[in-house]
């Protein structure tokens, strides 16, 4: 992945999205054709996105993947099929070395962004790397992620904003962080799916707040972000991972062009920076 993917060619920002997980090869390819045949017509960049495995879930029975090595298949070949670079997330430095064998960008996930291991052994790929900002961390302290990353030779990090831990199952954004964050001169993202999540909820699976995704996106473009984050599924309901954060892939396009035009505005109000 270059430059062109991210906020240049006068596209206003960037766009990561995708299902949770994958799930298999037919609906992966599904979802990425929709979002790249919507992101092109709309001139916003997009990076696909999906989990090839999930490590962090609330019960020992939730879905973890079909498999490391196919699920990362399929991430290729929809990267190839449609052009597009391809982002998913890392837990161990043996895996960031396995997945970037498939795939664009590397994703630290939140609970792991002081992972030194992790990061240097992202960095060491050459390949670009998301890290997701804790939701135990100050947008400051992401400095030092960012510095791990540069300092083992790779100049390719990003950064995510998911929300900061109020009380103990909600989260909240503090818009502060976002020209905080981007003072280290990386690309700033926002995940509007994450940043509502209510995690660990009394039926042992996580809940979140979907129909302000939307909100939330806005919100982030109007604070100056450099990227969105967003999951979507056909049918959230029986998605395998985090069905009740996602977004329904029929209210994408309408999100799109309306994220679109609000950018544009505030590139004419604001200048792209």
């Amino acid at each position: 992945m270059n430059s062109k993917y991210l906020k240049t060619n006068n596209a206003p920002y960037f766009l990561i999205a995708g299902p949770c997980v994958v799930e298999g090869e037919k609906i992966t390819l599904q979802i990425a054709e929709k979002l790249k045949n919507l992101c092109t017509k709309a001139g916003i960049p997009l990076i696909f996105k999906a989990s090839y495995k999930k490590a962090n879930r609330t019960k020992l029975d939730s879905f973890t993947g079909i498999g490391d090595e196919k699920a990362l298949k399929i991430l290729e070949k929809a990267g190839k099929d449609f052009d597009l670079p391809v982002i998913t997330d890392v837990h161990t430095a043996e895996e960031a070395q396995l997945a970037a064998g498939f795939v664009d960008v590397l994703q630290i996930p939140a609970f792991l962004c002081r992972q030194t291991e992790l990061l240097i052994a992202a960095a060491e790929t050459g390949k670009w790397v998301n890290i997701k900002k804790g939701q135990f961390m100050s947008p400051e302290s992401m400095g030092f992620a960012v510095e791990k990353v540069r300092q083992s030779g790779n100049d390719r990090a990003m950064l995510t904003e998911r929300g900061t831990t109020f009380g103990y199952s909600d989260l909240v954004v503090d818009f502060r962080g976002i020209p905080k964050m981007k003072s280290f001169e990386v690309p700033v993202i926002l995940d509007c799916t994450h940043s509502l999540q209510q995690p660990n909820q009394s039926a042992g699976v996580t809940g979140g707040m979907p129909e302000l995704i939307n909100h939330m996106a806005r919100l982030g473009i109007t604070a100056g972000v450099d990227g969105l984050f967003m999951e979507t599924h056909p049918e959230p309901s029986k998605a395998l991972s985090d069905g009740a954060n996602m977004l329904p892939l029929n209210q994408m396009p309408d999100i799109i062009d309306n994220l679109k035009i609000l950018a544009d505005t505030m590139v004419q109000i604001h200048g792209n920076s």
